[in-house]
This record gives C-alpha cells, sequence and structure tokens, in this order.
C-alpha cells in the first residue's frame, strides 16, 4: 500500500448521510444520564473485565469513551460495503472489503508508556454480532494496521481488532534508543489492544464478548503464542500459523544459511536449476503417499539426496556442480552454532526447492537484517557482511532483555485455564522452516506434559503449501471454525479438509493431519477427494542429509 490513512484519521466518504440518520436516531434513544453510566462502566471494565456496562452505546458516543493510559481519536459508522483503502488511484486494497457488513470503526491510540505509540483498531458488526472476538496480528516487523484481517474476521460475525505494534512502517528502524518502543513490538502493544478492545466491545454491546481468539500467520503466529506466554488469560483460544518464535535465533539463522549458500560464486546454485532439483525431489518422494499430484505429504519420509544430480563431467543446466551439491545440502541441513554444535536454526524441508531464492538470495532476507541492524546492533551503518554467527548470536539473545526472543514455550498457565493452541506450519514454506515450529510444539508439550497433545494443543501441518499460504498444497482452511469446534467439544479435531483454489474453482481436497500423522490415498477413491484420504500414523522417517 502506497496511501494509507492512519489509524486515528477515518478516511472521508466512511459515513454516508444514511449512517449518520441511523446513528442520530440511535442516540436519540438513550438519555445522557445512561450514556454516563456507561461510560463509567466501561473504565471499570478496563481495569475489572467481570463488570458488564448497563446498556449498549450508539458508535458515535465511544468517541467520549475513556481509556486509561490511551484516547479514542474516532468512533464512526460505517456503513456496508463502504470501506476501502486506496492504492493511488487503483481501487480497494482488499476484495474483502466488498463483502463487510455495516460496522462501528473505532480508532484510538495507546501509550502505556511515554515513549510509546501504539495505534489500534476496533471494527464492531452494526448487526449480526456472533457476540465473539477475533483479534488478527501482523506480518514483518509490523508498522501497520491489518485492515485486510480485520475485514475478514467482521465479515465473518467477529467484533475485531488490530495494532501497528507500536510504530509506523514495517521495518526495524523505530528501534535505536526507543527501548520501549521495541518491547511494545515484541509483545505489549498487542495486550494493551486487547485489554482496551474488550472494553469497547463491552461499551458498544452492552456485554463483553463471550469468547476472545487470536487468529493471525508468521509474527502474528508469534505475537499470539507470545500473548498466551506473557498474558495467558487474554484469549481462550490462539490459532498461530507459521509462527516465528524464536524470533531472533531464527533471524541468525537465516543470515548463517544466506552466507553458507553464497559461500563462494562457484557454490551459488542458478535459479534456472531450482526446477531441475525440484522435480528430482518429486520424481524420487511423491509417490510416497499413494499417489502422484505434485505434493508430498510427507517431506521427512523423503530420503532424496541431491548427490543423484551431480554433473559427470563439465557443469550443465540438468545437473549441479560439485560446490552446488553441497549447497543443495546446505540448504536441507540446520544451522549449527560453529562451537556448541547446537541447532540454531533447522534446515528447509525437501519440496522447498523453487523457493531456495527467499533465504538464498544475493542478500539475506531484509527482516533479519533489519533484526541486526537496528535491534541488536542499533546502528543503521551496520553491514550484514560483517556477521558473525557466535558474536552476534549471543547480542542477539540478550538484546533488550530478550524481549524479542519470543523463545519461552511454557504454556502451562495458558492451558491450565483452559486455553487451546492451534499451530499450522506448510511443509513448503521457504522463509520460517517447519522444523521450527516443530521444534517450539515439542517443547510444549515437554514442559505441559503429553496429555496436553489434543486437549491444550494440536500442531497440522500443511503439505505443499509455503509462508502462510500458496504454494502447489491445498493451502485454504478455515481455522477459526477448526478452533471454535474444539474450545466447543474439549478435543482437536482429528483432521481439517483443506482445499486448493485454482482460477477461483477448488480442484483438489485433504486433510490435514495431526502432527505425527501423515495423509495417505486408499488407492480406491478419487485422489483429489480428501475422503479418499486417512490421516495416518509414523510422520517421520530420517533422511540421509539432516
Amino acid at each position: 500500500m502506497n496511501e494509507t490513512p492512519a489509524a486515528g484519521s477515518l478516511p472521508a466518504g466512511s459515513v454516508t448521510r444514511a449512517s449518520r440518520v441511523v446513528c442520530r436516531q440511535r442516540h436519540a434513544r438513550h438519555e445522557r444520564a445512561a450514556r454516563a453510566l456507561l461510560i463509567a462502566a466501561a473504565v471499570v471494565v478496563l481495569h475489572a473485565a467481570s463488570v458488564l456496562p448497563a446498556a449498549a452505546a450508539p458508535c458515535e458516543d465511544l468517541n467520549a469513551l475513556p481509556l486509561s493510559g490511551g484516547a479514542v481519536t474516532g468512533a464512526t459508522v460505517v456503513a456496508a460495503g463502504a470501506f476501502s483503502l486506496l492504492d493511488g488511484p487503483g481501487g480497494p486494497v482488499s476484495a474483502a472489503f466488498a463483502s463487510l457488513p455495516a460496522f462501528c470503526r473505532v480508532a484510538a491510540t495507546l501509550r502505556p508508556t511515554t515513549d510509546s505509540d501504539i495505534r489500534i483498531e476496533v471494527w464492531l458488526p452494526a448487526v449480526g454480532w456472533n457476540g465473539k472476538f477475533q483479534a488478527v496480528g501482523n506480518g514483518g516487523w509490523a508498522g501497520v494496521i491489518p485492515y485486510s484481517s480485520l475485514a475478514r474476521a467482521v465479515a465473518a460475525g467477529y467484533a475485531s481488532a488490530g495494532t501497528d505494534a507500536g510504530h509506523t512502517g514495517n521495518t526495524a528502524a523505530f528501534a535505536p534508543g526507543h527501548p520501549e518502543k521495541v518491547i511494545d513490538m515484541a509483545y505489549r502493544a498487542v495486550h494493551e489492544m486487547t485489554v482496551h478492545a474488550k472494553a469497547i466491545i463491552a461499551a458498544y454491546y452492552g456485554n463483553p464478548p463471550t469468547l476472545s481468539f487470536w487468529n493471525a500467520c508468521s509474527t502474528g503466529g508469534r505475537q499470539g503464542v507470545t500473548s498466551a506466554v506473557r498474558y495467558p488469560t487474554d484469549f481462550d483460544a490462539i490459532v498461530a500459523g507459521a509462527p516465528a518464535v524464536d524470533w531472533m535465533r531464527l533471524h541468525a539463522g537465516r543470515i548463517a544459511m544466506n552466507r553458507t549458500v553464497n559461500k563462494t560464486p562457484t557454490h551459488v546454485i542458478p535459479r534456472e536449476k531450482y526446477g531441475m532439483v525440484h522435480a528430482a525431489t518429486l520424481n524420487a518422494c511423491d509417490a510416497l503417499d499413494g499417489v502422484r499430484d505434485g505434493v508430498m505429504e510427507n517431506p521427512r519420509a523423503c530420503s532424496f539426496d541431491p548427490q543423484v544430480l551431480q554433473c559427470k563431467g563439465t557443469d550443465g543446466a540438468e545437473c549441479l556442480s560439485a560446490q552446488q551439491v553441497e549447497t543443495a545440502r546446505a540448504f536441507y541441513s540446520p544451522v549449527t552454532h560453529p562451537v556448541t554444535g547446537e541447532i540454531v536454526m533447522p534446515g528447509l524441508e525437501r519440496g522447498t526447492e523453487l523457493s531456495w531464492a527467499t533465504l538464498g538470495g544475493p542478500q539475506p532476507l531484509g527482516n533479519a537484517v533489519e533484526a541486526f541492524r537496528y535491534a541488536v546492533h542499533e546502528n543503521p551503518s551496520w553491514d550484514w557482511r560483517h556477521f558473525n554467527l557466535v558474536t552476534d548470536l549471543e547480542l542477539s539473545d540478550t538484546a533488550h532483555g530478550g524481549a524479542l526472543a519470543s523463545a519461552d514455550a511454557n504454556l502451562k498457565p495458558f492451558f491450565d485455564r483452559g486455553g487451546k493452541l492451534l499451530m499450522y506450519h506448510g511443509w513448503s514454506d521457504p522463509q520460517i522452516p517447519p522444523g521450527n515450529t516443530i521444534a517450539f510444539f515439542d517443547r510444549v508439550v515437554e514442559i505441559a506434559g503429553r496429555d496436553a497433545v489434543g486437549t491444550s494443543v494440536q500442531l497440522y501441518m500443511v503439505p505443499g503449501m509455503n509462508h502462510c499460504g500458496g504454494g502447489s498444497g491445498t493451502d485454504s482452511f478455515n481455522s477459526m471454525r477448526a478452533v471454535e469446534q474444539w474450545v466447543e467439544t474439549g478435543e482437536a479435531p482429528s483432521r481439517i479438509n483443506a482445499s486448493r483454489i485454482v482460477n477461483g474453482i477448488v480442484d483438489r481436497t485433504r486433510p490435514l493431519c495431526p502432527y505425527g500423522q501423515s495423509a495417505f490415498w486408499d488407492g480406491k477413491g478419487n485422489p483429489n477427494d480428501a475422503d479418499s484420504f486417512a490421516c495416518v500414523a509414523g510422520l517421520e522417517t530420517p533422511t540421509s542429509v539432516r
């Protein structure tokens, strides 16, 4: 987006003449004394969520709602289908906006510290609210309100909230000299947003939400998991896709892998060869799930070794040089500490070859460079070519008191109060190695106990899916419906049906299986139908290079 309004500035045209009339009519039906009682009650809600306001408030009355450590900067009714953000003259950024019902749009700025400047928006369906709250998260270094995610939540009937995480622009350039803003980005902004959003929801509807959910991927997945660790009462259930946990070590691993696969010019695998390596991988392992369909249901059962592609003579388009074989193996292998041997970041999985440029391009991933440039060294002139895995990893572990690490896997307080954590991750993710989430899941279970699996925590791997979506697999599925059913029944889904949509048409469905199982074709039914697949235990066969 090139041009978006500030969180506290509602764009002209969002409020139609009809919506103003509706708002005035509702306003006339509420006496000033009732509104004063409502606002006073909402302040109490801010400090004690069990207090219920006496009555619902008109949307525009929320402009006067006092917030502890913050202020409402705008509250207006947006007519059905009227919301848009302009990308220059090109029109709406997201098709999700067209299906929005009428809603009350509340913008606020929160300042829990003198250096904080957290922008939030809370969107409240004018009709058809399902009684629940779904908070949504960010990507990358945040810095912008996640409008499209807000729209999807509201269109599904939820009251929703999103934040810019306390700074402007998807960059870490805010960090030097601003330790409180770093803490806001790390975890505090989401908590402050959640507390105030619940108060605003209670003020508008006259009741607090019956259930509170978090739903986001990548950085948003990290935000959800970190919220469960630090603020176990904020949410009843959390959906965390490809969560960027162990965040600072992940950044270190990304830079280290990039340096390895670009060790010398002769080690670089030209992008033109990615497809050849991918085809060879599928040829070796695609049929292990019972059907050849261009997707490996279980990449860890694949023992493909790129050594078989080594050129017999001179380097060519259909083979890899000895140095390029070394590089291909490095993509699949974990980044390890040069001294201790501990795993800093798992390797990519087989099946990711088409996207190796994400971590293996001429320069490291920008998000990782910014982490060390601004948050670790606090030096805008820091050059990634000076990165040293041993010393820089030690610095990143302790930077800002470890606020950005997101490494804590103790979710027992969240689970003990009935919280549910549903994680998912694409097997073909080229940006956050799936093994990063698997390792975190294992640590969670080690602390909480095996009984937590399926009752409090579950992980679903998505074959063929890239980072949070895309790829050749079935990347379309309703994780919110799955987690809501889990909350209702007390048991995690035994499978989640997913679809692959091509040109607007579903051409394939598959079951997403709980981690430890993978989908296997029955050999008789339609291989494009999820009902022809069973989730079979026995996930991992060690590969020849790990």
